[in-house]
């Protein structure tokens, strides 16, 4: 696990390496064990490492006996002690027991199909030279597990695990993609092959790119399978998932470092810990994380879920109850990040992974569970909508009009319920890509229109891109599919990978083993989402398992009370860095609107809260990377405007 950057110029210039010093030093974080850098001319590449395999012998780049052939690789090979083996039979001399020496191999032996032999979760770079060959080849994971940035400009190419390393290369200038800015306020991060930065991009997954005589060619080696499978049974669907999460699981324990996990209470963290422990001869290690507060925060507070786990499987459990000083906690993540990002998810996910990295180098989570096996909400609205119209149609007449009379008074008791009606009504009357949509997005389309300055352009549709790449006629699957070329890379395992990455810690998502996705892919989607219960299937694998407390409680999010932050800590912030006077100065977005939106969710005329985090994370990300000011600088002033807090008017 690693950070790795590069550089190639297309008219021949030499590198200094005193530039990829540079981008090293700026993700220092990402490897603070070991560096090292390989020029060949026009092209080098290099790396930071945090030690996990063959701790004394893996330090990269790597190069095979001729030199020919050299490697940086971030991520983890699970599979590399099957692919050393075989081809050590074909004739191959290993010189280390690293990894990522198997992908040299690897190359030289199968040339660019060597990708479609890992199991893993990777971002490289490879420098190929042989017989006056110049070439350099970039790839990702198959679901983009592992990030990675592309600058490419006249006369140079460059590429880095995070965008600020790329930053750093001399002539590069920090400017906003306007055209990505509507993306992120309309789904809360921003899509492939976009990002933030204008110029700048990221390679989408399973995606391979090749510089070679001055020509760069790009093209995608991995898809999330269409064809479903209607001719297994129930029964044995429940077996596969059972033994595949198990052969993940213990797949992705390979660790030379402590190992432990992430435990929420949740049914993908557990049978993450379940299958661990099977796996294990000793206590695995768990860490959890709660909220410090009232009503509101411990609607957030997971612990007893995970206490329970913990102690049916003998963990070595650890909890931690938390008050973050959020106020100056973003811009220091938000830094981290590259982008700005909607989803309070990354607050906590560097939280417990602070926590945790004082034992454990390694941590496996369960991310990616909800996306396999349908265990959001929103994957009902397929299910409830067919019941609304299998009504009569007097039925649906009196449904709707006596939604649309339920009251709007922000002081009404059944307020909540009244939105929560309303919606299913609108959305019952969408097609699924529609009301898949109005599920997920933080803005629409339309309140992006009446936002957005006239000179900003909305730009293309990445959603309405990724459904016309889903093959399957599947709907359920048609949806996951989507979730695994949108929100999962580009939102949860960015996100994953950042905050964890910040405080040198692995993490490593074994339900996301691409064996187990193309498995889970052929399940007709009635069989994961079976009479309005999510994850029918999954939890029937585990029903042996894990208790049914646990299979069967309420879903939450790994998120934070941020609604209660945004009304209490953030307060005096958000209403200060989006006043009138800075939303004009910034130049993006319309004042009023944005006054509008702030208004009305302060009087509970709307839950504002995904918007107002996103135009809250988007200013204060614009004032570290457009403004170039020092995250510790703008952490220090919204401290201060905090401090000042109870000068505001409170909240009714």
């Amino acid at each position: 696990m690693c950070g790795i950057h590069g550089l190639i110029h297309l008219d021949g210039r030499p590198v200094e390496p005193r530039w990829l010093t540079a981008m090293g030093d700026v993700t220092a974080h990402r490897g603070p064990d070991d560096e090292g850098q390989h020029i060949d001319g026009d092209c080098g590449i290099a790396m930071r490492r945090l030690s996990i395999i063959d701790l004394a012998g893996g330090h990269q780049p790597i190069s095979n006996a001729e030199g020919t052939l050299t490697v940086v690789c971030n991520g983890e090979i699970y599979n590399y002690r099957e692919l050393r083996a075989e081809l050590i039979a074909l004739g191959h001399r290993f010189r280390s027991g690293s990894d990522s020496e198997t992908l040299l191999h690897g190359y030289a032996q199968w040339g660019d199909e060597v990708v479609q032999h890992l199991n893993g979760m990777f971002d490289f770079a490879l420098l190929d030279v042989r017989a006056a060959r110049r070439r350099l080849l970039l790839g990702r994971d198959r679901l983009g597990v592992k990030p990675l940035y592309v600058l490419q400009e006249a006369g140079r190419l460059a590429f880095a695990t995070e965008a600020k390393a790329l930053l750093q290369l001399p002539g590069v200038r920090t400017e906003l993609n306007r055209e990505a800015l509507a993306d992120y306020l309309h789904l809360g991060y921003v899509n492939a092959p976009r990002s933030m930065f204008q110029g700048i991009r990221k390679l989408p997954p399973a995606t391979l790119l090749a510089v070679e005589n001055g020509r760069v060619r790009e093209w995608r080696w991995w898809r999330m399978p269409a064809q479903v499978d209607r001719g297994t049974s129930e029964a044995d669907w429940v077996q596969r998932i059972g033994e595949g999460i198990e052969r993940s699981v213990r797949m992705q324990m390979v660790s030379d470092v402590p190992i432990g996990a992430f435990l929420s209470g949740g049914v993908d963290s557990s049978a993450v810990v379940a299958a661990m422990a099977r796996a294990s001869t000793h206590p695995i290690r768990t860490y959890a994380i709660g909220f410090e507060g009232g009503s509101v925060e411990q609607l957030y507070n997971e612990l007893p879920y995970a206490r329970r786990v913990a102690e049916l499987f003998g963990t070595e459990h650890h909890e931690i109850v938390v008050k973050p000083d959020v106020v100056r906690l973003l811009p220091k993540l938000l830094w981290h990040m590259d982008e700005p990002v909607a989803d309070s998810a990354f607050i906590t996910t560097y939280l417990v992974s602070e926590f945790a990295r004082r034992d454990v180098k390694v941590i496996l989570s369960g991310v990616g569970g909800d996306e396999l096996f349908g265990g959001y909400r929103r994957y009902l609205g397929g299910h409830y909508a067919q019941r609304f119209h299998a009504l009569p149609g007097w039925a649906r007449r009196v449904a709707s009009a006596t939604a649309a009379r339920l009251p709007a008074d922000r002081h009404h008791k059944w307020l909540n319920m009244a939105r929560l009606a309303k919606g299913f009504v609108a959305s019952a009357e969408m097609d699924a890509d529609a009301r898949y949509r109005s599920y997920l997005q933080v803005l629409s389309r339309e309140a992006l229109a009446s936002l957005l300055l006239a000179d900003v352009p909305q730009g293309d549709d990445a959603l309405a891109a990724a459904f016309a790449a889903a093959g399957s006629d599947d709907e359920l699957n048609r949806l996951l599919a989507v979730d695994a070329d949108t929100q999962l890379p580009d939102d949860l395992l960015l996100l994953t990978d950042k905050m964890s990455m910040a405080v040198s810690l692995e993490c490593r998502v074994p339900l996301l083993d691409h064996e187990l996705v193309e498995m889970a892919a052929a399940i007709p989607g009635e069989l994961k989402v079976k009479g309005g219960r999510l994850k029918h299937l999954m939890k029937a694998a585990l029903a042996d398992t894990l208790p049914e407390d646990i299979l069967h409680r309420a879903k939450r999010g790994f998120g934070t009370p941020m609604g209660a932050w945004l009304k209490k800590e953030l307060l005096a912030v958000v209403r200060e860095l989006l006043s009138p006077a800075v939303v004009r100065q910034r130049g993006l977005l319309r004042a009023d609107a944005v006054q509008n939106l702030l208004a009305d969710h302060e009087a509970s005329r709307s839950d504002g809260t995904d918007a107002l985090l996103a135009l809250l994370n988007l200013e204060v990300w614009s004032r570290i990377y457009l403004d170039g000011r020092e995250p510790g600088d703008v952490a220090d002033e919204l401290g201060r405007l905090a401090a000042g807090r109870t000068a505001v008017p409170a909240l009714v």
